[in-house]
């Protein structure tokens, strides 16, 4: 049994490890990284997978379906094609209808509509995160669960105060020098008092 069964539903475990197979894969599970769900690499002819281990098990195939997607078309088309280019899009679509029934309703109704025209990243996709942040164990809180005017706090201990929403992120301004930023929907905060 391999270490990514555990990740993952239970119904999508045989196709997974068949496409891993397929394709000689080499499939590891990383510490959570901050910029990245998994990524696809190929290294002195090895196509290696990464995927963060902190994910929820639906986030988990999506993701690993998003990177095995980039092995088929690595495989098929070298470096002949963007990265998230039609290729990919109808490569990852394809693999990730196999897996649809098993999704719960909620994830399976905006992914149905994410796959129209899938993004380079689901975090790209803000529907799509909000609603696999629903099956994570541990939720904190994000930008959007704090009212405008709210002082909150990032990692690395920078204190901001939260402003209006723009189009897609909320533009927020450090306390410390004023300067302006732009934060995603989805942003892990801690609120101020």
């Amino acid at each position: 049994m391999h270490p990514f069964y555990s990740f993952v539903p239970k119904e999508s475990r045989l196709t997974l490890q068949s496409w891993l197979d397929e394709l000689g894969v080499e499939l590891t599970i990383s510490n959570a990284r901050k910029t990245k769900l998994g990524d696809f690499k190929v290294q002195q002819s090895k196509l290696l997978i990464s995927v963060n281990n902190n994910l929820n098990p639906y986030s988990f195939l999506i993701t690993l379906t998003h990177e095995l997607a980039h092995a088929f078309v690595y495989a098929k088309y070298k470096n002949k094609v963007l990265p998230h280019g039609q290729e990919w899009k109808t490569t990852f679509k394809a693999m990730l209808l196999n897996f649809l029934p098993i999704f719960p309703d909620d994830i399976a109704k905006v992914l149905s509509l994410h796959l129209l025209n899938p993004k380079a990243s689901t975090l790209t996709d803000v529907r799509l995160s909000s609603i696999l942040r629903n099956y994570d164990k541990q939720k904190g809180l994000t930008i959007t669960d704090i009212l405008e005017g709210d002082k909150f706090s990032i990692s690395n201990g920078k204190e901001f105060l939260k402003g209006k929403k723009l189009r897609k992120r909320y533009r927020c301004v450090e306390c410390s020098t004023n300067k302006v930023y732009l934060f995603h929907p989805l942003a892990e905060v801690s609120k101020m008092q």
